[in-house]
């Protein structure tokens, strides 16, 4: 069977730069960066203090009226990716039960499904500390205990709050799609494996339209903790946060925490041609590897996996390194991950690593996790649309063996063909997609 084309028809973003794709691309576009001190809680007992929040988010501006009772049972990360998905199916000018609930859906239903990429949801501490507390016998934890009286100080539907199946599951139940289903949860690289597997899905004739991507929250004390202790996080910025995150600059001491969601409607060409549906970009090629060396955490020091990835992608797409004109890497700032991913690109791309645009994006908008993916491919897909290309900022100083251009200023012109977004994540799965400018 022929592999369907494959084309992506609406983009939905919610991140620290803006509460839609338009207000996050012109923030990149401006050099505006989302990184501040952090305000949600208080942080003056933490290594970092920074991060990039999403202000003034209101989440039932994104529901029907009628469903905002099960906001209840949402963790934040659940929210985001409900926002972001709505965005995405608007923009791509779909009705569908949860777009337009007093109107006839312009698809069928059971051919359009649903990808979300999640994390491993933190819990609120507050809600979880009586119930802790209770749990406790002569000072330590006793499972016992907690399973006889702890237990009780949670409400009964409490877990559904942070099950990471449930972005993909609202997004469902909203909008009545009742296609193929998944919820992958790999940290990063979540939403890239979401969007690729939802690709694979059409291509393979089994849905019409997908919508996929992934969201989370790492703006909590629970993740604040964790980076810290991996020795993960930079901590040298507290003072300077727009400064903080320096993804492959010598200068680079760590991950700043980000939050928000990326989403795409992926749809089969000959579908959306019947609908006359907007076209971003076609997705040419998809590659998945895994990068891991003995210690779990860091990538293999040359990279090895994320040359896979791109390389595969490159291969499916038929492109060659010199037909890429745009790469949105991983680029977390942590030095020695750096390092690897650079080796990884220049192995990659040859010569042609020097003359890449390069755009990454965490120092703009820090690390969203499992939206971190979704959130560069959807990037991708809009600077084709527009063919601009944001400048990359807080990179003065890149180490001179990392073979890069990193100096894309926002008043070089260039004509973008063929862009491609990678990522990885400390467990060692990657992922790397091409997309290319739609032609007809």
């Amino acid at each position: 069977m022929e592999r369907r084309r494959v084309v992506i028809t609406g983009v939905g973003v919610v991140s620290a730069l803006g509460l839609d794709k338009e207000q996050y691309f012109q923030g990149l576009m401006d050099g505006r960066i989302g990184v501040e001190r952090i305000r949600s809680f208080e942080v003056s007992g933490f290594p970092s203090q920074v991060g990039a929040e999403i202000l003034d988010f209101n989440f039932k501006k994104f529901v029907p009226k009628a469903y905002r009772k099960a906001g209840k049972l949402m963790s934040r990360d659940i929210e985001l990716a409900i926002a972001a998905a709505d965005l995405a199916l608007r923009d791509a000018a779909l009705k569908t039960k949860g777009t337009c609930p007093d109107q006839q859906p312009n698809i069928d239903p059971t051919r359009c499904g649903v990808n979300i990429g999640a994390a491993s949801i933190c819990c609120d501490l507050v809600e979880l500390a009586a119930a802790v507390e209770h749990g406790l016998e002569e000072g330590k934890f006793s499972y016992e205990k907690w399973g006889r009286e702890g237990m009780e100080w949670l409400t009964p539907l409490w877990l559904l709050k942070y099950l990471p199946n449930m972005l993909g599951c609202h997004v469902s139940i909203i909008h009545d799609l009742q296609g193929p289903s998944n919820s992958i949860t790999c940290a990063e690289v979540s939403g890239l494996l979401s969007i690729g597997e939802a690709y694979w899905t059409i291509a393979r004739g089994k849905a019409d339209l997908m919508v996929a991507g992934g969201g989370e929250s790492k703006i909590n004390a629970m993740n604040l903790v964790r980076h810290s202790l991996l020795g993960r996080i930079s901590t040298r910025y507290n003072d300077q946060p727009q400064e903080a995150c320096r993804p492959f600059d010598e200068a680079a001491d760590g991950v700043v925490l980000g939050e928000g969601a990326g989403i795409v409607v992926l749809e089969d060409l000959e579908h959306a041609r019947r609908r006359e549906a907007p076209v971003y970009a076609e997705i040419k090629g998809f590659g998945v590897s895994s990068n891991l060396s003995a210690n779990f955490i860091t990538p293999e020091a040359d990279g090895k996996g994320i040359t896979f990835a791109i390389q595969k992608a490159l291969a499916q797409a038929q492109l060659s390194p010199e037909h890429i004109q745009l790469l949105i890497p991983h680029g977390e700032a942590v030095a020695k991950n750096d390092r690897a991913e650079a080796k990884a690109i220049c192995n990659a791309f040859g010569g042609h690593a020097q003359d890449l645009a390069m755009l990454a994006t965490k120092s703009r908008i820090g690390n969203c996790g499992a939206g971190a993916g979704a959130l560069d491919l959807a990037t991708a897909a809009i600077a084709l649309q527009k063919n601009k290309i944001p400048p990359n900022l807080n990179c003065p100083n890149p180490p001179p063996d990392y073979g890069l251009n990193m100096f894309h200023k926002k008043d070089q012109e260039i004509e973008i063909e063929n862009a491609i977004s990678c990522c990885y994540t400390y467990g060692g799965q990657t992922a790397a997609m091409a997309v290319s400018k739609f032609d007809n």
